[in-house]
């Protein structure tokens, strides 16, 4: 069993790593930045928060395009303060003094990375910030779900569908479908496979999250979690054009450390 929570572990790291850089690669390096068509009962109930993960997945490519991904995954990171003060001042939650000071430092680092970024792109920073609001709402919502709705992997299949039905039906109006005609690689088979690879590491890191939440405890998936993106950020720093100032690096290792104390209350908590 420890083997193949080990295995899990290691497949969701692969997958998470392999997503970031291959998206990141087809949104800032080939520059294809259309993301109504570069993504796409109980069911009812679940309405709302797929119209979320549509604002999540849109606003997040239009953000990942323009920032580096050290830079996008502390933002990112940024959508827990919304939900410990959705549980603190609404729910009336008793929070411990790791979680409490894991969301000043995430807030922190978030509130301070524009005024330090040498690459500040005020777009890449206005998508970001919607992206994090969108991301903290869905994870309240996903949270007040009945224990005996629907499953992970039932949200997830129903979030892709509607998201792809609705950003096909939005590529008109936002003129990426227009747009697209003009793309300088969409005959290139690297754009065509990296789109290909995209969107199967997407299924697969779904399914490996699922899986991974499913097999180990919240404070163990939190720490895996934690580790995929240290590893993604600090390989996207080798691969992607990053200007690392002491500044933005540390708001970047605030960022981590809130991550961390995160971690580490999820796991006392456990």
């Amino acid at each position: 069993m420890c083997m193949r929570k080990v295995l899990v572990g290691l497949t969701f790291c692969t997958c998470y790593l392999a997503f970031y850089l291959t998206n990141k690669y087809v949104l800032s390096i080939l520059k294809f930045t259309y993301p109504t068509l570069f993504q796409g009962s109980n069911v009812l109930t679940w309405l709302p928060a797929s119209v979320l993960f549509v604002g999540i997945i849109y606003a997040g490519s239009r953000a990942l395009s323009r920032l580096a991904i050290p830079v996008f995954l502390t933002l990112h990171n940024a959508a827990e303060v919304i939900i410990c003060g959705h549980q603190k001042c609404f729910r009336k939650e008793k929070m411990s003094p790791a979680r409490i000071c894991s969301a000043l430092f995430l807030l922190a680092a978030a509130g301070c990375l524009p005024f330090n970024d040498a690459q500040f792109d005020p777009d890449g920073y206005f998508w970001a910030v919607i992206h994090l609001f969108c991301m903290g709402a869905y994870k309240i919502l996903q949270k007040s779900q009945k224990p005996n709705a629907l499953s992970d992997i039932d949200q997830q299949y129903l979030n892709y569908i509607f998201s792809a039905v609705l950003l096909a039906f939005a590529s008109h109006p936002t003129g990426d479908l227009l747009s697209v005609l003009d793309f300088p690689f969409l005959y290139f088979y690297r754009f065509h496979s990296s789109c290909c690879a995209s969107g199967f590491l997407g299924f697969f890191l779904m399914f490996s999250t699922a899986k991974l939440k499913s097999l180990m405890a919240p404070g163990q998936c939190a720490a895996w979690i934690f580790f995929a993106k240290v590893i993604t950020a600090g390989l996207s720093i080798l691969l992607f054009d990053v200007i690392p100032t002491s500044a933005t690096l540390g708001c970047l290792l605030l960022g981590g450390l809130g991550e961390a104390l995160l971690v580490f209350s999820e796991r006392k908590g456990a």
